[in-house]
């Protein structure tokens, strides 16, 4: 194998690993993480054992969907479009499960199992869930574990708040809203039909909106009374987010800019659960 082909396939691996995402669920380990206390070398572990769960996710979706993409002529999938072999995906995606379960265990048992779960949620969505009007359990699941992963992952573990559980459950909803959305049309000719789908466009982008504004809210009061002014402040802009995102899909036709205000108001979310600290750990 020559090096421009190693390469070609290394990034045709990046790119079936739905990186965006990806990054996106290490990066709020990671913060959850700096600000429960973790020292430097266990938070590193922690961000390459959530990478590595995710890149499984990731991969394995793509290997599972790479018939159903090379239907709709899905461009931006490699596995689909050919260049890179769907049993080198389907490999990728085991070799990253096992060394996620493996690198989970460095932060202990508790921490591990949860990790499995989470791993289980995002799977078992790419082997059949997706097709279900219970599409969303798996995110929900998912993203409502994480919390727990990170708190678990302490010396000595503890558990995560029910606030800061509820809190991700709702971010896994909206976030599988906002997956599925521009995917609607290429979905319906595979015979895709998750929630979002049975729904329609402008009642799944309410869904979003009001799961992000409910977890806004969780943030915000979940830590005690009186709320702290950081969150307060990331609960108003939310807030205002959620509203002019509502109003516009009343107005239009889900756009880009939608996405864009979900995906905003899912990063203040974030932020907001930095700023909770120690307050998302019992």
């Amino acid at each position: 194998m020559t090096n421009a082909t190693a390469a070609n396939k290394v990034t045709a691996l990046l790119l079936a690993s739905h990186r965006g995402p990806t990054v996106v669920v290490t990066a709020v380990a990671t913060v959850l993480g700096a600000s429960l206390g973790y020292p430097p070398g266990r938070l590193a572990v922690l961000a390459l054992a959530i990478l590595l769960g995710q890149l499984s996710i990731g991969w394995s979706n793509d290997w599972l969907d790479a018939a159903r993409d090379a239907q709709v002529e899905r461009a931006d999938k490699p596995a689909a479009r050919g260049a890179i072999g769907v049993g080198t995906v389907r490999t990728a995606a085991f070799v990253a499960l096992v060394a996620a379960v493996l690198v989970t265990l460095v932060l202990g048992p508790f921490a591990a199992v949860a990790h499995v779960v989470a791993i289980a949620g995002g799977w078992a969505y790419n082997l059949g869930l997706k097709a279900t009007a219970v599409s969303f359990l798996p995110f929900a699941v998912s993203f409502g574990i994480l919390p727990a992963i990170v708190t678990l992952g302490l010396e000595p573990p503890r558990l995560a708040a029910a606030w800061v559980v509820a809190a991700g459950a709702l971010l896994g909803v909206a976030a599988h809203v906002t997956n599925v959305l521009p995917d609607l049309a290429d979905d319906d000719r595979t015979g895709i039909r998750g929630l979002p789908h049975r729904m329609g466009a402008v009642p799944s982008g309410l869904l979003a909106f009001a799961c992000l504004a409910a977890a806004s809210v969780l943030i915000a009061f979940g830590p005690g009374w009186p709320p702290r002014i950081p969150l307060l402040i990331g609960l108003a802009i939310g807030v205002v987010i959620a509203v002019t995102g509502v109003v516009l899909l009343l107005r239009r036709s889900p756009t880009r800019l939608l996405m864009q205000l979900i995906m905003g108001c899912a990063v203040v979310d974030v932020v907001m659960l930095a700023f909770a600290g120690q307050s998302t750990a019992v």
